[in-house]
């Protein structure tokens, strides 16, 4: 089963600005920056060009030199960043737009378009948003962005969901980072007797290379997608002073899709999510993805999807052919090139 046929390239050069490893550790291995953005659009145009800022985040000033020193070198069509801190300042960003298009991907404007997009995006070419309510925020700045979405990324061919003659490996299982508000809803659903085995640094299974999280996901009757946004359930806010804290500390309410949400269904798994707004425009409710709004409306479901194997499978198999259909970054940027340049 295969996301992309008979990709057809542009005969452009592309820049991408990113990270090549996870948080610049190359201890920790390549990021997604680089496997989904810079892997796929060097699969779509003609030359593609890496300017990794790892290897500068210490010294931000020779990072925006060296940055200058390549585009002018390079001479792209495009300029690709993905902004994550403060690593392009608005100087630097506007002697790289005399140097070719430039164009940002905002992927957090659920919790910082205020305090971080706003203030960086006027400076760019071109803007994407994963966010569907930023998109009037940035046309009060006078910028009509292009409205995008996170997606997957396959390691390799996608095999999609097990047949029945095949065996699951777990029963309700978790890929991602621990932290707090996930362990809480964790050990939530251990009081109803549901165990959850978890993937991901934190816990004590560890991080899992990007195939074997392609595994687990196949592999699991159920995987949950829990949100990473603190929770504004008053048994964790009040569950601790710390969680308090947090909670009045915290900008990150908002609920935004991430890739996870078409990870899970691209690598053949059953996916039970937080509910995200705007989800239901990416995957139906129902019939390609399960989704939850409390530990006890999951416990229900995990319980009823448990019993019903055949409604089970049928919604992993639908969320599987909807997201190798539409929900690849090969989909994605394919549609973002060609507002940007036309057909390829």
């Amino acid at each position: 089963m295969s996301a992309t046929t008979d990709l057809k390239k542009w005969n452009k050069k592309v820049l991408t600005v990113l990270m090549q490893w996870e948080y610049c550790d190359p201890k920790k291995g390549f990021g997604g920056e680089k496997t989904a953005f810079f892997d796929t659009i060097a699969g779509l145009v003609g030359t593609a060009e890496g300017f990794w800022y790892d290897e500068y985040i210490s010294d931000l000033p020779l990072l925006r030199a060296r940055l200058l020193e390549s585009a002018e070198k390079f001479r792209p069509d495009l300029i690709f960043c993905n902004p994550y801190t403060d690593q392009l300042d608005p100087e630097t960003l506007e002697k790289l737009k005399a140097l070719g298009t430039t164009c940002a991907w905002f992927g957090d404007d659920t919790w910082r378009f205020e305090s971080f997009s706003s203030k960086l995006s006027p400076h760019f070419s071109k803007v994407l948003t994963t966010d569907p309510f930023s998109v009037e925020k940035y046309r009060k700045l006078g910028i009509t962005p292009i409205l995008t979405q996170w997606a997957g990324k396959p390691a390799g061919t996608l095999k999609g969901p097990l047949s029945p003659g095949e065996k699951y490996a777990f029963d309700v299982s978790f890929v991602g980072g621990y932290n707090q508000v996930r362990a809480w809803f964790v050990k939530m659903l251990g009081r109803r007797g549901i165990r959850v085995d978890c993937f991901g640094p934190g816990w004590p299974n560890g991080k899992v290379t990007f195939e074997e999280m392609e595994r687990i996901f196949r592999e699991s009757r159920i995987n949950l997608n829990l949100s990473n946004s603190l929770n504004r359930d008053v048994r964790f806010v009040f569950g601790s002073p710390l969680n308090f804290a947090r909670y009045l500390r915290s900008p990150k309410f908002a609920e935004q899709i991430k890739a996870r949400n078409f990870e899970i269904p691209l690598f053949g798994g059953f996916q039970l999510t937080n509910y995200v707004p705007a989800l239901e425009k990416y995957l139906a409710i129902g019939k390609e993805v399960a989704v939850y709004a409390t530990p006890e409306d999951c416990a229900q479901q995990i319980e009823y999807y448990l019993r019903n194997d055949q409604e089970r499978r049928s919604v992993a198999a639908e969320g599987c052919r909807r997201a190798a259909a539409e929900h690849t970054y090969d989909n994605r940027f394919t549609q973002i090139f060609r507002e940007f340049w036309g057909p390829a």
